[in-house]
C-alpha cells in the first residue's frame, strides 16, 4: 500500500513570476557575474530554464554563467540572446549560409520567440564539424544553433517532426506550460513508490507501466496490441483508472514499436496535455508507425482509437531527450536514458525518485549483444533498487549464434536463387529491415549470395530514410561509414519500390530476385501482393527472419498451413494456396536471447533488490523468473495486468 507523506506548506507553493525568478537567479550569482548578467527574460521550456540576456559574452560555451545558474537553481539552464542583440532573420540566414562549406546545402528553421535556429545540413554527419559549426553560428549571429543531418534519401516524416519540434509557433507556449508543471513546488515529502502494470504483464503487447510516488504519476510506455480483436484487449488498462489520465505528470516512451508507443495519441484524445519524453529518433519512428496504423485501419474499414489530430497533439507535446543526460520530468522524478540496443532510438529508462532515495530501471525491449546496426545494451547505472525487465525469450534459447544465423540466411538464399527461384523476405519495417539490408549488402559483396537484384518495398523505405537522419544513434561501425559519406543501407543491388506501377512491373519479371517487404507477419502491406504472385511455385522461397505472433498469417505458414485466407483488392476473402518453400531463421531478433538475459543479470551494476519480470508470455515470464531467483539475491515479482506493487 502506498503511504503518502505529509503536506509541506511553504511560501514556494505557488507559481513564481518572471520578475521573481529573475531576481532569484541573479541572487545566486556573486560579484562581477551578477552585474554582467543583463538578464531580460526567463522562461520555462519543458525541463529547461531558458535565460535571455543582453550580454553576448555569456552565450559562449566557455562562459561559466549557465553552469553556475544550473548548479544553484537545480535546473537545466540554457542561455540565449535577447532579441535586441540578435541578427535579424534575413541577415542571420545569409551569414549562416556563408559559413557553410560550398558543397553543403542546408535547410534553416528559425524559431524567433526562442531565438533558436535549426540547421539541417545535407549528408554531413561528422560530429565535431557540426558541433564547431553550432558554436560559430552562436558567436557570429547570436542565435542559439542546433546542427542536424538531413536524411540520405528524402523523409517526409523527419521534415514533419522537425517542423513541429523546432519551428512550430505553438511550441513555445506549450513548453512554457509543461515547464511550469515539471518545476512546480513539491507538495508531499518523498515516500513510497507504487508500480502498476497496465499492460505487457505476462503478455507481449500493449506495454504500459504506471509509476506513482507520493507526488507524481508517470507512464512508462503506452502501447497497443496490434493483433488484438477489439480495443478493450488492444489498449492498456487505463480504463480501470480513468481519472488518472488527467492526473498524469509525464509519459516516457522507451522505443517506437507500436506495442510500446502506439496508444500515446489516445491519451490526448481524452484530454491529457502533459509532456511525452522520448529520444528524437523514437519521435520520428513512432509518428511514422502511428500514422501508418491509422492508414491501415482506414483501408480495413476499422474504427481506430484515435485520429490524425491526436497524433499531431502528441507530437506538439513531445520533448526530445538524449542518452545519459539527466533531466527532471516531475518535482520528485529525474529521468536518464541509456542505450537499449533494440532498435534505433531505443532506451532503457532510469528513474531517480526524490533525491536518489530509490532507483528504478525499466529495460523496455533490449538486446544485450552487438548487432550490425546497434551497439549492445548498457549494464552500468547509478543507484538501482528496482529492475523491471522484459522476458520475451526468457524460456526458449535461441538455437543460432549471430554468425550462424547469417550463414543460414545466406544458404537459404543461395539454394533458392541457384535453382532459378525468387526469395520473399517479410520484415518488420523498423529495425529488422535495416539489419537485414546491412547483412545482405555484406553477403553480396563477399560473394556468399548470387548477384541478383534486391527490391525493397513498403514502409521499409521511409523507415530506412529516418535511420539515415540519426547516425549518431547507430553502432560505431555504421557511424564511421556515415562520416565517410557512405550510406550503409544502400547498394548497387538495392532498388526501392516506390509505386504500385513499379511493383506490378517487378511482379512480371521472370528472373530470380530477392524481395524485402513489410509487414513482417504478413498481416498487410505490399508483401501480400508478392506472396500472391510467388506462392504458386515451389522454386520460390518464403524466408522469415522475425517473430510470427500467434494467429497471424505468418504464423499459419510457419506452422505448415498450405491454404490461407486473404482479402483481395475488392475486399473479398479468398483462399490462397502457398506452394513456396518456407524457412525461418532465428538469431536476428532485437530482443535479448535467454542467454543474454542471464548475462545481463550477471553483469548489471549495481545489483537490484527487487526484480519485476514482464513482457513475455506466461511461460517465458515464469521460466525466466525462476532462473533470475537462482542468479540474484533479490525479491522476484511476476505481476499480472492491473496488479500493483510497492517495491520501495
Amino acid at each position: 500500500m502506498l503511504i503518502f507523506g505529509k503536506i509541506k506548506v511553504t511560501e514556494m507553493n505557488r507559481r513564481a513570476s518572471n520578475k521573481e525568478m529573475r531576481e532569484e537567479l541573479i541572487g545566486f550569482l556573486s560579484g562581477p557575474m551578477a552585474k554582467e548578467a543583463a538578464i531580460t527574460r526567463i522562461e520555462y521550456e519543458g525541463p529547461t530554464l531558458a535565460v535571455y540576456t543582453e550580454n553576448p559574452n555569456l552565450l559562449s560555451k566557455a562562459s561559466p554563467f549557465a553552469k553556475e545558474l544550473a548548479k544553484h537553481s537545480g535546473r537545466r539552464v540554457e542561455v540565449r540572446a535577447d532579441p535586441s542583440i540578435r541578427l535579424p532573420v534575413d541577415a542571420a540566414s545569409k551569414r549562416i549560409r556563408e559559413m557553410l562549406p560550398r558543397n553543403v546545402a542546408a535547410k534553416l528553421l528559425f524559431n524567433q520567440e526562442q531565438g533558436q535556429v535549426t540547421v539541417e545540413v545535407d549528408k554531413v554527419t561528422d560530429y565535431h564539424w557540426t558541433s564547431d559549426m553550432a558554436e560559430r553560428i552562436v558567436k557570429e549571429t547570436l542565435w542559439k544553433a542546433r546542427v542536424v543531418t538531413s536524411p540520405f534519401s528524402d523523409s517526409q516524416t523527419v521534415h514533419t517532426v522537425r517542423d513541429y519540434l523546432y519551428a512550430s509557433a505553438e511550441r513555445p507556449s506549450i513548453l512554457r506550460r509543461l515547464g511550469e508543471r515539471i518545476f512546480r513546488p513539491q507538495v508531499f515529502e518523498t515516500g513510497g513508490v507504487r508500480i502498476t502494470m497496465l499492460g505487457g504483464a505476462q503478455q507481449v503487447g500493449r506495454s504500459s507501466i504506471m509509476v506513482e510516488t507520493t507526488e507524481s504519476k508517470v507512464l512508462l510506455d503506452f502501447g497497443i496490441d496490434p493483433h488484438a480483436e477489439n480495443n478493450f484487449e488492444r489498449l492498456p488498462r487505463i480504463d480501470a483508472r480513468p481519472r488518472e489520465v488527467l492526473d498524469l505528470d509525464a509519459v516516457v516512451i522507451s522505443h517506437a514499436h507500436l506495442d510500446h508507443s502506439g496508444a500515446v495519441p489516445y491519451l490526448f484524445k481524452y484530454n491529457y496535455d502533459g509532456p511525452v519524453f522520448a529520444l528524437e529518433p523514437t519521435v520520428s519512428l513512432s509518428t511514422l508507425l502511428q500514422r501508418d496504423y491509422l492508414n491501415v485501419a482506414a483501408r480495413r474499414g476499422e474504427f481506430p482509437p484515435y485520429s490524425e489530430q491526436d497524433v499531431r497533439d502528441a507530437l506538439l507535446h513531445t520533448i526530445p531527450i538524449e542518452y545519459h543526460r539527466r533531466i527532471r520530468i516531475a518535482p520528485d522524478l529525474a529521468l536518464t536514458a541509456h542505450n537499449a540496443g533494440h532498435i534505433l532510438g531505443s532506451a532503457m529508462l532510469h528513474l531517480d525518485v526524490g533525491d536518489g532515495s530509490h532507483g528504478i530501471l525499466y529495460t523496455g525491449d533490449f538486446r544485450f549483444g552487438r548487432t550490425q546496426l546497434l551497439d549492445p545494451a548498457e549494464h552500468r547505472f547509478s543507484r538501482l533498487d528496482t529492475l523491471i525487465i522484459e522476458s520475451t525469450y526468457g524460456r526458449t534459447p535461441v538455437p543460432l549464434t549471430r554468425a550462424a544465423a547469417e550463414a543460414t540466411f545466406a544458404a537459404h538464399l543461395r539454394r533458392t536463387l541457384q535453382r532459378g527461384g525468387s526469395a520473399l523476405v517479410p520484415v518488420p519495417a523498423i529495425g529488422r529491415a535495416q539489419e537485414i539490408l546491412i547483412v545482405l549488402r555484406g553477403l553480396l559483396r563477399r560473394g556468399l549470395v548470387p548477384e541478383v537484384p534486391v527490391f525493397v518495398d513498403g514502409l521499409i523505405n521511409e523507415a530506412t530514410a529516418i535511420h539515415t537522419a540519426y547516425p549518431r544513434a547507430l553502432s560505431r561501425r555504421i557511424r564511421e561509414e556515415f562520416d565517410a559519406g557512405v550510406n550503409p543501407f544502400a547498394s548497387d543491388y538495392f532498388t526501392p519500390v516506390t509505386s504500385a506501377a513499379q511493383r506490378q512491373e517487378l511482379l512480371g519479371r521472370p528472373e530470380p530476385a530477392i524481395i524485402l517487404s513489410s509487414s513482417g507477419m504478413l498481416e498487410g502491406g505490399p508483401v501480400l501482393e508478392y506472396l500472391r504472385a510467388l506462392s504458386g511455385s515451389d522454386a520460390n522461397l518464403l524466408l522469415f527472419v522475425s517473430h510470427q505472433a500467434r494467429g497471424t498469417v505468418g504464423s499459419q505458414l510457419v506452422n505448415g498451413e498450405r491454404e490461407i485466407m486473404l482479402t483481395d483488392e475488392s475486399g473479398r476473402r479468398r483462399v490462397l494456396r502457398v506452394n513456396m518453400e518456407r524457412e525461418k531463421v532465428e538469431g536476428f531478433s532485437g530482443h535479448s536471447s535467454r542467454e543474454q538475459l542471464v548475462h545481463f543479470l550477471t553483469d548489471i551494476s549495481p545489483k537490484p533488490r527487487k526484480i519485476i519480470v514482464g513482457h513475455g508470455d506466461p511461460e517465458a515470464v515464469e521460466s525466466f523468473a525462476r532462473t533470475a531467483a537462482q542468479i540474484m539475491p533479490a525479491t522476484i515479482y511476476t505481476p499480472k495486468t492491473l496488479e500493483a506493487l510497492s517495491p520501495a
